[in-house]
């Protein structure tokens, strides 16, 4: 972890040489107005002080102001199409290179430009990223601001390369301002207080790991907790049980990964958890050689959701009714369970749970179904109680990944499959 820490804290020091934010009191033009200015030739002397006083101004602005703000993005500064088709044109005719520079700079969005030189204070980074929170708040009734968002994550997912993405262990020595997002961040099993965080930091088993950018040290991007143990678990209330007895790491054999937050709202479809995992995988590889399993202990956030489309169905209905009311029996959970995870799907061809798709998409499987995992009422309420674990075998993640990307095959062992595919028995919760 020591070479991570080395380069983050390097990027972090370059980062914070520069002057702080700051805007043009005496500036009282509108921030359409501070925009076209920043475009303009002023903007190339002058961008760094107008796109400091915008960010400002934008930070008090009312939602009217936002809005008109983002429409201004979305019609004023988008593509000139027929521009565009003109170029295209004679581009067929005639590959000249300054035909092609003109039609490269026609095809990229004015407001892309404007976003690029609004990033250009300290600061600015975090700032967008709020923006687009806002943005995305906006898309609810004015979803032809798409386009604009499009632009946004375009941008986003540049400046939020994972070349530049750092990796660092949290614990309990971590600064308290962190440790505090830890715990507001936290979006899987819920941290109550500092006291709480510390049974997840300070066991000698448990770890956790957060991405974080150079342009925001103090902002996690995503975290994971991890648990050491000495086997697959099948239930969450081991894993976070208050008085359990910590395990030695050098008599661990499993890492289970079993809360990951993503922490930024503005950065939605920007995905680091593929990366994250492989990372964790090698820091802890590193770290104690005899771990040899890998594996999540996940929710399964839409299985209640599933089960209400399935109660009028010839087969699954009254196993679907009576799991709703929590009647069913454990098995039959796990079996319904079971059924969702390998057939459930989108109108797309992909899993309908969310969770499903990232781990699978990353090139896990699915490994096994537990009913009674997760007794809290967010666990009854979405999902009746059943977890699943995802399993991480390094030598089939790249081969399980394609499958998925390709054929969206949903990747799972001989047990899973054949618990999906038993009859049911019908069997309801001895009272």
């Amino acid at each position: 972890m020591q070479r991570n820490w080395f380069l983050g804290e390097l990027l972090t020091q370059l980062f914070q040489r520069r002057a702080p934010l700051f805007g043009g009191k005496d500036d009282t033009r509108s921030m359409i107005e501070l925009c076209d200015a920043l475009l303009s030739e002023e903007g190339e002397v002058s961008g760094y002080r107008l796109a400091s006083t915008f960010l400002k101004r934008y930070q008090t602005a009312d939602d009217a102001e936002k809005l008109a703000f983002f429409r201004y993005l979305n019609s004023e500064l988008d593509v000139d199409a027929e521009k565009l088709v003109e170029l295209a044109q004679s581009y067929g005719q005639a590959k000249d290179t300054n035909i092609f520079k003109a039609l490269s700079r026609a095809a990229e969005p004015r407001r892309q430009e404007l976003l690029r030189r609004l990033n250009q204070p300290t600061g600015a980074t975090q700032g967008l990223v709020a923006m687009r929170v806002d943005l995305l708040n906006f898309l609810k009734e004015h979803p032809d601001l798409k386009r604009t968002d499009f632009d946004f994550r375009h941008l986003l997912q540049s400046w939020f390369n994972l070349g530049f993405l750092v990796l660092k262990q949290i614990n309990w020595d971590t600064p308290a301002r962190i440790l505090d997002k830890i715990i507001a961040y936290e979006a899987v099993h819920e941290i109550s207080d500092l006291d709480d965080l510390r049974k997840r930091l300070f066991p000698p088993d448990r770890r956790c790991f957060a991405f974080f950018h150079p342009s925001m040290p103090d902002e996690p991007l995503i975290f994971v907790e991890v648990a050491l143990t000495s086997e697959v678990p099948g239930s969450i209330d081991g894993i976070l049980l208050e008085n359990r007895m910590p395990l030695a790491p050098e008599n661990a054999r499993v890492a289970v990964f079993y809360s990951i937050s993503n922490c930024q709202v503005g950065l939605r479809d920007i995905s680091f958890g593929n990366l994250l995992i492989k990372q964790v995988v090698a820091e802890l590889s590193l770290e104690m050689p005899d771990l040899n399993q890998f594996v999540t202990l996940s929710p399964i956030p839409k299985l209640n959701t599933w089960l209400n489309s399935q109660v009028d169905d010839a087969e699954l209905g009254f196993a679907a009714s009576q799991a709703l009311v929590a009647q069913a029996s454990d098995d039959t959970v796990a079996q319904l369970a079971a059924r969702y995870l390998t057939t459930a799907k989108r109108d797309d061809g992909l899993p309908y749970d969310p969770v499903a798709r990232f781990h699978l998409g990353n090139g896990a499987e699915v490994y096994a179904v537990h009913s009674g995992a997760d007794l809290s009422e967010n666990g009854h309420n979405q999902s009746s109680g059943a977890m699943v674990n995802y399993h991480y075998d390094l030598s089939k993640t790249e081969l399980h990944h394609e499958d998925f990307v390709r054929n969206a095959t949903v990747s799972a062992t001989k047990d899973v499959l054949a618990l999906a595919r038993a009859e049911f028995t019908l069997q309801t919760k001895e009272k």
